[in-house]
């Protein structure tokens, strides 16, 4: 194909006319469903306003990009391989150089079919994935974004470090590709049972009133923790889905000999959002009535009881 560029007639190596014809097709092509797609999401938007649900939102954008990516390969294999022998050939050659130079983005779409159809998590959901803890905020086909969030003292050490002590926003968001769904374990707090068993431990001395404790320690429990049909629910539809045995809704305190002090946990459960909260509430009140029952906390301190006689000799030999 040749133009005319100031007088002069320039020859464009690898662009016949009939290749020209098909690169314009497949620009118009892309512009066409480009536009398309902003108006399907501009109504799906318009639809979907008051109704609040989130995960239909999330489920009519997913919808709506395999639907047109599904499209646009369509469109431009039937411009471009308009004989089934050439397409045969250019699909072949096509899949064995993304093999080889898009291993890992190739991988990363097939996490993402895996997620969906899986159901592994969704947006919304709370996870933990390649060591990043959060709420799921976005989802695409190569990368999960996360809003990530602190983490419990007891495993504030673990890879990445945080400072914020306990499960809330740290303010930072993560992204994680897709395929670590392979290779890795994704942890759901959301997903068929929406609720936490959480413990909170109060070490008290052996000469203190253990049963006072624990009945303080049980009250705080039932008042601020999860109850009523909604956990026993979800707690047997999930018996239902998988094997699963063992599992109290009720609090319970359980009791640990130590050399210093007797260690009272008590176990209980809560609901995902709202964990630090709960535990600051039930401290606060279970504090206060340790003080009106006497109770005190045990601490790893020394308490010097008394001292050994000591002998001054002078030279004279006299001592006291």
């Amino acid at each position: 194909m040749t133009v005319e560029l100031f007088g002069q007639e320039i020859q464009l190596l690898f662009l016949s006319e009939e290749n020209g014809i098909k690169l314009l097709l497949t620009v118009g092509l892309v512009l066409v469903l480009v536009v398309l797609r902003w108006v399907a999401r501009g109504l799906s938007r318009l639809l979907q306003r008051g109704l609040g649900g989130e995960r239909a939102r999330f489920w009519t954008r997913q919808v709506l990009n395999l639907g047109f990516a599904l499209l646009l390969l369509l469109g431009v294999l039937s411009v471009w391989f308009d004989d089934p022998a050439r397409l045969a050939t250019g699909l072949g050659l096509v899949a064995a150089g993304l093999a080889f130079a898009l291993q890992k983005v190739i991988t990363a779409v097939a996490g993402y079919v895996v997620i969906l159809r899986g159901e592994t998590f969704n947006v919304g959901d709370r996870i933990t994935m390649s060591g990043v803890r959060g709420d799921v905020i976005a989802l695409g086909f190569i990368k999960t974004t996360i809003m990530e969030m602190g983490q419990p003292p007891s495993v504030q050490g673990a890879d990445p470090a945080q400072w914020v002590q306990s499960r809330q926003y740290t303010g930072r968001v993560v992204t994680v590709t897709n395929d670590k769904v392979f290779d890795q374990a994704v942890y759901n707090y959301t997903r068929d049972f929406p609720y936490l068993w959480e413990e909170l431990t109060l070490p008290i001395a052996y000469r203190d009133d253990r049963h006072a404790a624990e009945q303080i320690l049980l009250a705080a429990a039932r008042r601020h923790t999860a109850s009523g049909e909604r956990p026993t629910e979800a707690l047997e539809t999930m018996k239902r889905q998988y094997f699963v045995r063992g599992a109290e809704l009720e609090p319970k305190v359980y009791l640990r000999l130590t050399d210093n002090w007797l260690e009272l946990t008590v176990r209980f459960l809560t609901d995902l959002y709202g964990v630090r909260d709960v535990k600051d509430e039930m401290s606060r009140e279970v504090l206060g009535k340790l003080d009106d029952a006497g109770i005190g906390l045990a601490a790893a301190t020394f308490e010097v009881v008394g001292l050994p006689p000591l002998r001054l000799a002078t030279d004279g030999g006299a001592d006291e």
